[in-house]
């Protein structure tokens, strides 16, 4: 289904972003974990985010409207992005700076690779969350390219790991690009949050 998504602007600093009162839903992930495929397939507009073979395409704070009932953030990705060091550094607090003081973030979905086992960047980040009291959600990308038991396997590895810090574990979502699986349940349950929000 074709979602009216239209694209706001890109921001270097989220000083810089327009003060919006509707729900904010935040999309990170390490570089080319299909953050950028994920939304175009959420929204079913081809091109909506752009996509790139290469790690590290997106490099600002990119907020897109959709249904004119929410914003979507797509945030640049960590990890293989080939930029120097300093350039790293700085999209890093970016990206802290706009997740620690965006009033109306709500939910932070962090993307991960079904195909991987839990890696330490992403251990950090959700920890970095947690620590700083922003909920999240993390969401299983490219399951499609490989078995759906070698995808419970990863799913079980996850688990165990963040059990051992965790009494209640974040919501998952498994989702693919390619196929739209998991889009609906992600779209309803962002409508969930956004009608607790509205009463």
């Amino acid at each position: 289904m074709k979602m009216n998504a239209k694209f706001i602007s890109s921001y270097d600093d989220y000083q810089k972003c327009p003060e919006i009162t509707k729900p904010e839903y935040a999309f990170i992930g390490r570089s080319n974990v299909g953050k950028s495929s994920l939304i175009n397939s959420l929204t079913g507009v081809k091109n909506l985010a752009m996509t790139s073979s290469k790690p590290g395409k997106t490099q600002l704070i990119n907020l897109f409207t959709i249904e004119e009932t929410w914003i979507l953030a797509d945030l640049p990705g960590y990890g293989f992005a080939k930029a120097s060091q300093s350039s790293r550094i700085k999209w890093g607090r970016m990206v802290h700076d706009y997740l620690k003081n965006r009033t109306n973030l709500t939910t932070v979905f962090l993307l991960v690779d079904s195909r991987h086992e839990p890696m330490k960047s992403d251990l950090e980040q959700i920890t970095w969350l947690a620590s700083n009291g922003i909920p999240f959600s993390l969401i299983f990308t490219k399951i499609d390219k490989q078995s759906l038991t070698q995808t419970n396997k990863i799913l079980a590895s996850w688990t165990k790991v963040l059990s051992e810090n965790w009494e209640e574990l974040p919501k998952m979502f498994l989702t693919s690009s390619e196929s739209g699986k998991g889009t609906e349940e992600l779209l309803t349950y962002i409508d969930e949050i956004n009608k607790q929000i509205a009463n």
